[in-house]
């Protein structure tokens, strides 16, 4: 265990390490109640920051948010066979309400499917009325028995999108078209680059005919699933009766996706590039990227108080987030580890000396190799070059986690001897061929601890696949990215 001021390493204990984290940084806490947790206002920061950036490429995309019940009958979850199944064991069921038995009880919503087609039902009749284009930012409670903050929690925040097309065509390209939103919102804000692809049948949503993810490689080289777009096809539609005049005058079924990624995005980045001293957070995300910290020695403090809100005042013009922390009850060493264990991108020092030079001390929360962690620069070249030093270092966390990512994938192993080396060795990403029997994905999961990830997108796929399964057993049929995950 850590002492007061350090964490536990990463090498040591990954999942010490991530704990610790996570509260000391105050993104999140346990809360009272079971397998729930409360988002600090560091964390609840960084979300806003994926919201906006989020909703705007879904709006971009034509898509407009709504908001539907909380409730959901417990018929309407019973109706699709295939989702109640997927999702019995985790459903929070309201019996009473009032101080009486309720004639059906409620579903506390583990997901919208059910209660939204049902309201789509009601508002198409023809082909005009489609597409319809929907997402949601709402909270939802699944009934977990193993919790980890952010990771897997009882109830947590998501966006759900939901649309509804006249055909089975319109509806697969708008599920790539997400995935795809997804993708480059994961490695231009996250810098969480994953790989994309098509899951298995044994993996994908309930309730689903196919479902693509994202796939991310943590630094422990285990994977995290870190967004979902589900081309649903006709069956929730036949079950809530969502049906449309075609153009030719027949009566059609609606085609229907959903789509969704959650606050899980932010365990995903603490596990992408927190380092030993804390928190890392890219400058798109963060809710402060740069923090003045004035150094108040000598006769005249309010004059480094005056250059502080002057320079703040000019970040803030350009378009930067700045906090200047001038508590008087903290040493500024106190301060540094506070905000770099919050993982902020820079750090502005201002001083008596400092005045007198025109200069300010930058210091930056990761330094490359080679570099100095302070450097003494003239306050207006700060100023000036601290947006394109704000990109510079977003796209450099991008950089290393996908060169991390590249460096721990093992591509082209051929026996179930070598896939399990790979993953004992410490390999990510492991990618074999499959004959697309289950029971080989049964049979490795329960040797290996690994599962299909994913069947990789045309750009992830290896140049020389292996022809033959992993099992022994007949011709690939397609490559499969394996590894243990969270």
């Amino acid at each position: 265990m850590a002492d007061d001021k350090k964490l536990t390493p990463r090498g040591e204990d990954f999942a010490s390490w991530y704990n610790e984290l996570v509260q000391r940084a105050e993104l999140a806490d346990y809360s009272p109640v079971r397998g729930s947790m409360v988002i600090r206002p560091w964390g609840y920061g960084i979300w806003e920051n994926m919201q906006r950036a989020l909703d705007d490429m879904f709006k971009e995309t034509g898509h407009e948010n709504a908001y539907f019940p909380l409730l959901i009958p417990m018929s309407f979850i019973e109706k699709e066979k295939e989702h109640v199944e997927g999702f019995a064991p985790e459903l929070a069921v309201v019996t009473q309400a009032g101080g009486k038995e309720l004639e059906e009880p409620y579903v506390i919503r583990p997901t919208s499917e059910t209660i939204i087609y049902s309201m789509y039902a009601k508002w198409v009749q023809s082909y005009r009325d489609l597409p319809i284009l929907m997402n949601q930012w709402a909270n939802v409670m699944r009934w977990e028995m193993r919790t980890r903050l952010f990771l897997r929690t009882s109830e947590f925040l998501w966006q759900e999108g939901h649309t509804a097309h006249a055909t089975a065509e319109e509806a697969e390209e708008e599920t790539l078209m997400i995935l795809g939103v997804y993708r480059t919102f994961m490695e231009d804000w996250i810098g969480m680059p994953p790989i994309t692809g098509l899951k298995s049948e044994s993996e994908k949503f309930a309730g689903a005919v196919r479902s693509y993810s994202c796939e991310a490689l943590m630094q422990d080289n285990k994977a995290l699933q870190a967004g979902t777009s589900h081309f649903l096809g006709q069956n929730f539609a036949r079950q809530f009766d969502l049906k449309f005049q075609s153009e030719e005058g027949h009566e059609e079924y609606a085609w229907n996706t959903s789509w969704g990624v959650s606050t899980r995005l932010i365990g995903g980045l603490v596990m992408t590039h927190g380092d030993d001293n804390g928190l890392i957070v890219p400058p798109r995300l963060a809710p402060v990227q740069v923090v003045i910290v004035p150094i108040l020695k000598g006769d005249n403090p309010s004059a480094v108080l005056e250059k502080v809100d002057e320079i703040a005042g000019r970040l803030k013009a350009a378009g930067v987030r700045v906090k200047v922390d001038a508590r008087d009850n903290l040493s500024p060493g106190a301060k540094y580890y506070e905000w770099e264990r919050k993982g902020v991108p820079f750090r502005l020092e201002i001083g008596p000396k400092d005045l007198e030079k025109g200069s300010v001390a930058l210091a930056r929360r990761v330094v490359p190799e080679g570099e100095k962690r302070k450097t003494f620069v003239p306050e207006d070249q700060a100023v000036a070059d601290m947006p394109e030093l704000l990109e510079t270092f977003q796209f450099e966390l991008r950089d290393a986690a996908k060169a991390r990512r590249e460096a721990n994938t093992v591509r082209g192993v051929k026996t179930l001897d070598e896939l399990q080396d790979a993953l004992d060795g410490g390999a990510g990403f492991v990618f074999t061929g499959w004959n697309g029997d289950p029971g080989v994905e049964e049979a490795v999961k329960e040797r290996t601890k690994a599962t299909i990830r994913c069947l990789p997108g045309e750009e992830f796929r290896s140049a020389d696949a292996p022809s033959r399964c992993v099992s022994g057993s007949g011709d690939s049929v397609t490559e499969v990215a394996w590894a243990r995950a969270y």
